[in-house]
């Protein structure tokens, strides 16, 4: 693995543009996975990005792991949080057969599932916590961490999650996700590392 390179939101659109076009060149598709903290501005840099190639675009956080599957054991699990088994049958598999194909997104504030239908297309954009999730890690061409100042997430969290929702974040959520992020070593292992 190359030495991760670190840059400035401003600067990362157009390197990873040049990137994909480059592993594209080579490959004939590419896979792009955006990790990073909550807060750090994920969900907008890759819908960007995504229409800035005319990519497809997933979100871990639709691939949320379900009240019923969350038990202690799960959850002391690095990287458990998401029902990553289901992302790489559903997702990974269906990017790799080069064919359209549908997978079920779950939604935390209904929790329902809802189908989504998926073009074919030689570019995939994945973006959320736990996208370099080591069950399909090796499958990601080109791997983006995107990191927050802790002060600057706090606020980000609070002015989109409200009062309420933030002591879920900081109590529950941020140390799950600090935890997959040390046990495996993702910014570390990184390709690309965003300062936002």
């Amino acid at each position: 693995m190359n030495k991760t390179q670190v840059v400035t939101r401003a600067s990362a659109p157009a390197l990873i543009i040049k990137k994909i076009k480059d592993i594209i060149s080579v490959k004939g598709t590419c896979i792009v996975a955006i990790d990073g903290n909550s807060g750090a501005g994920k969900s907008t840099f890759a819908s960007h990005i995504a229409a800035a190639v005319n990519g497809n675009l997933f979100h871990t956080d639709d691939f949320f792991l379900p009240p019923l599957l969350r038990t202690a054991e799960r959850l002391n699990t690095p990287g458990g949080n998401v029902d990553s088994e289901r992302f790489n049958k559903e997702v990974i598999d269906g990017i790799l057969s080069g064919e359209k194909f549908t997978y079920k997104a779950f939604s935390c504030q209904t929790g329902k599932y809802r189908s989504v239908k998926v073009e074919a297309s030689p570019i995939s954009i994945i973006e959320g916590v736990y996208s370099h999730h080591p069950l399909w890690s090796e499958k990601i061409d080109l791997k983006i961490f995107m990191s927050v100042d802790h002060d600057t997430q706090i606020k980000r969290i609070l002015s989109r999650n409200g009062a309420d929702k933030l002591s879920v974040f900081t109590e529950k959520w941020i140390p799950l996700e600090n935890k997959y992020f040390d046990f495996y070593d993702i910014p570390v292992c990184s390709h690309i590392k965003i300062l936002s």
